[in-house]
């Protein structure tokens, strides 16, 4: 078991490109009880310009080396990766700006104020939770949906009436073969929805 000694805490972090960590992350990390852990982040949390700080409950930040805003989506509610508008967004297959970074997760939807920013997470059957990759951004690894499965997410969400179907979809970088694998997972378990299976199925006779 390890003493968390400040110095060495802050290099090792540092040296490992650790931006953002739970208290089990932490605790795991540098092989340390987890009650020590949580008391080492507490207290030098608090203390004036502290590198660390607490932006959820469970979860901090290292300031020296902050976290992108994909990897505070990843971290804060666990399991999601980054998909809906954000990813279709980040490919450009819709042209809006999105100011919300919006997750799948199987857990129940939520809603979190970090910051400026807004972080939206929305439910998935567990067997529609697949689709993802890890993503290099700025040397920090993210879990990101594939083009296809965010537009999949996205029309999901719609169908439940929980978005507005965006008319300017860009479908030029979608790959029509891909789509299609996923597609059929969706079908297989969300027979009853009529409105996705009809909505799909015109996106993909329109490759």
């Amino acid at each position: 078991m390890n003493r968390l000694r400040y110095n060495s805490v802050e290099k090792k972090l540092l040296n490992s490109n650790i931006s953002i960590f739970t208290v089990d992350d932490f605790s795991k990390i540098f092989n340390a009880e987890k009650d020590k852990a949580r008391l080492f982040l507490s207290r030098y949390s608090k203390k004036q310009d502290s590198p660390f700080k607490r932006i959820k409950r469970g979860v901090y930040i290292f300031l020296i080396n902050p976290p992108i805003k994909y990897e505070v989506a990843n971290t804060i509610y666990k399991p999601s990766y980054i998909s809906f508008e954000s990813a279709l967004s980040y490919y450009n297959i819709i042209p809006e700006t999105v100011y919300s970074i919006t997750s799948a997760t199987t857990k129940r939807s939520e809603n979190f104020e970090i910051g400026e920013l807004n972080y939206q997470y929305y439910k998935l059957k567990k067997k529609l939770f697949f689709g993802y990759r890890p993503v290099v951004m700025q040397d920090k690894i993210i879990q990101f949906a594939e083009k296809e499965k965010a537009l999949l997410d996205y029309v999901y969400l719609m169908a439940l009436k929980k978005k507005s179907l965006n008319e300017r979809i860009n479908l030029e970088k979608i790959n029509k073969d891909k789509l299609a694998y996923y597609i059929v997972y969706f079908r297989e378990n969300i027979t009853k929805n009529k409105v996705f299976i009809k909505t799909v199925d015109l996106i993909y006779r329109g490759l």
